[in-house]
């Protein structure tokens, strides 16, 4: 019997009837029970029900299954994109929040060193072994003022007449948030020093290091250093050409007459663009608020190049054309800018924050590109100029690590600059925009962002006014360059040093062969395969053959991201071949090597290309790897 259907227990107790069900009444055979059994009807009449058995049952299957499978988990969780973030993906970035408005002002205090101290016109320079001569000379230069930084491996009681010295525990009673972030033991504690020097009246300031000599002690003759007002002050600059909307960064080297010399900082798959400019364009002057200079004696140079260009024991003493007209960039290309030869307008102030959680020999180049991508916000360019100061090279060898972050990343960096757009609407809020999104992409920490929230805050409290933001030439329609507007300058050819030989006579001419051989296989993308450890190999050959082909891909059984070197065991390079034609569709050909050769690629060229390479769009490729056999459509 069913519940329903139960006799009351008083009614039964007082001998009276159930009541009839209504759906038995006029039944002539009532039956004793009042519902159909009937599977389908059943179902239907608890379908409800049945669905929230099924889900519970559902969500207990899932949970087990989770449970049981934990290295597995990301890929069921990942489903929910809606949702909030889960444990098992990466965790966001926090966006510092700047109340941009209420930073109050920093005083110095009454008490300190120098606090009534002024000066437009500031040197500054990290230091970390005791005065020298080139220092010495630096404190007497007319008209500037010498700041120089301790760390902590500057000696005590450091001490040059003429020049004002920033102990560690003077910069700690400074003040400044930047001083928080800075690594005791180095040199890019100049931050601190910036903000010293644009607290105490600086209205232009030179970034040095301590070996920077200045020829005639008068700066004045090598920089613009007094841009002026008005039209009639601005002589025009030449200007790179802008016609090729593809060509990002430059060598500004080869303009002054070194061509087989390349800057820290520049691609190295860069380094073989050897010829000089067909036309140049021009520019109003007075809005170069960086400006570049180059150094005679031992210029700014990687560590491939300074280890691969002389004998160990040799000092480098390289000069350049100083005679060459400076040279501005367009917005939309790029050269590396460093801090031992640098002069700084105060609108570009903010640019000269020195990261920190990148490399040391890294943290300058890394800032000269990011300044320059915030310097077209506002309408600046970049100039190089003719050699403004010597360095002495003192053959003091650096591990290649302290460049890791250049030669892996440089080429990244530069594309994503040129592709990085922000909407906000001051300066500083796009100066904070662009340090989270290079923090996102890996070129530097959560430290650096921080830091620049800090670094800028430190601006504002010191008086210092943020430039007003300009509407990017890149994101508008070019002009068209007539004939009238092009101008020709071709750089001198002057004595350099190539692969340890003083390049006079013989390696001019080798010079000339390298730029032949770059227009028969600047679009020829070489493939090498490097069977031992890659520490030092992969960058030899990219050094080797990096300047004659487009590019140069090397693969290894184990992958190397500091390196750019990519996995592919040698019996699986059939697979991954396809992926790297894919990458360089626009190539005219590719060429595979194992790192036990030595290609001759000057006996190329006379050879036949299409017996080599099928430089035509290729439709269907087919791969016989077991036959040994490519057989190509």
């Amino acid at each position: 019997m069913l519940v329903q259907d139960r006799p009351s227990p008083h009614a039964a107790a007082a001998g009276q009837k159930p009541p009839t069900s209504p759906r038995g009444a006029g039944r002539r055979h009532p039956r004793p029970f009042a519902k159909n059994l009937d599977f389908a009807t059943w179902a239907s009449e608890h379908s409800s029900k049945l669905l929230l058995l099924l889900f519970a049952l559902a969500s207990a299957a899932a949970v087990f299954l989770l449970r049981g499978a934990a290295p597995n988990a990301a890929a069921l969780l990942c489903l929910d994109r809606s949702g909030g973030s889960s444990s098992a993906g990466p965790a966001r970035l926090p966006y510092p929040e700047v109340a941009w408005s209420r930073v109050p002002p920093l005083a110095a205090a009454a008490g300190a060193p120098f606090a009534s101290f002024r000066a437009e016109r500031w040197i500054v320079v990290a230091v970390s072994t005791p005065p020298t001569a080139a220092l010495a000379a630096l404190a007497r230069v007319r008209g500037w003022q010498l700041l120089a930084v301790g760390d902590s491996r500057t000696p005590a009681g450091w001490e040059l007449k003429g020049a004002i010295f920033l102990s560690l525990d003077l910069q700690a009673q400074l003040g400044y948030r930047s001083v928080d972030f800075l690594p005791y033991g180095s040199h890019v504690r100049k931050t601190a020093g910036y903000l010293f020097a644009i607290q105490h009246g600086a209205m232009v300031i030179f970034d040095a290091d301590d070996r920077a000599e200045v020829p005639g002690n008068d700066l004045g003759k090598h920089f613009d250093v007094d841009l002026g007002s008005g039209v009639t002050n601005h002589p025009v600059l030449l200007q790179y050409s802008h016609a090729d909307p593809n060509r990002t960064v430059v060598n500004p080297y080869v303009h002054f007459g070194q061509r087989s010399v390349w800057p820290r900082g520049l691609p190295l798959d860069k380094v073989g663009e050897v010829a000089h400019e067909v036309f140049y364009t021009e520019v109003f002057s007075g809005r170069q608020f960086i400006q570049q200079g180059l150094s005679d004696g031992l210029p700014d140079v990687d560590a491939v190049f300074y280890f691969t260009r002389k004998p160990p024991t040799s000092a480098f003493d390289l000069r350049f054309d100083s005679e060459a007209p400076k040279v501005a960039l367009p917005q939309g290309m790029m050269a590396p800018v460093n801090s031992f030869n640098t002069l700084f307008q105060s609108p570009a102030f903010w640019g000269l924050m020195m990261p920190v959680s990148v490399s040391s020999m890294a943290a300058d180049v890394i800032r000269g590109y990011w300044a320059q991508r915030i310097l077209w916000e506002i309408g600046g360019y970049v100039a190089f100029y003719p050699p403004t100061i010597y360095r002495k090279d003192h053959i003091q060898a650096y591990p290649f690590a302290e460049e890791k972050d250049l030669h892996v990343n440089v080429g990244r960096l530069i594309k994503f600059l040129n592709e990085w757009r922000s909407n906000k609407r001051t300066l500083f809020e796009k100066i904070l925009d662009l340090s989270y999104a290079m923090a996102e992409e890996g070129f530097w920490t959560e430290q650096d962002v921080r830091l620049t929230a800090a670094w800028l805050q430190d601006l504002l409290a010191v008086g210092y006014r943020q430039p007003r933001l300009m509407s990017l030439e890149i994101d508008r329609q070019r002009a068209t360059i007539g004939e009238g507007d092009m101008k020709e300058f071709v750089p001198k050819k002057l004595p350099s040093v190539h692969l340890g030989v003083d390049e006079i006579g013989t390696v001019n001419y080798e010079i000339g062969n390298l730029i032949k051989w770059r227009k028969n296989f600047g679009n020829v993308v070489m493939i090498m395969h490097v069977s031992g450890p890659v520490d030092r190999t992969a960058l030899e050959w990219r050094l080797l053959y990096g300047r004659i082909f487009k590019t140069v891909i090397i693969l290894a059984e184990q992958s190397n991201k500091e390196l750019a070197v990519e996995r592919c065991a040698l019996s699986h390079a059939y697979k991954y071949l396809p992926k790297v034609f894919e990458r360089y569709s626009g190539a005219d050909g590719f060429l595979f090597l194992q790192d036990h050769m030595i290609l001759n690629y000057w006996n190329l060229l006379q050879a036949d290309k299409e017996k080599l390479w099928i430089t035509n769009k290729v439709c269907i490729l087919y791969f016989c790897y077991h036959r040994h056999v490519f057989l190509i459509d």
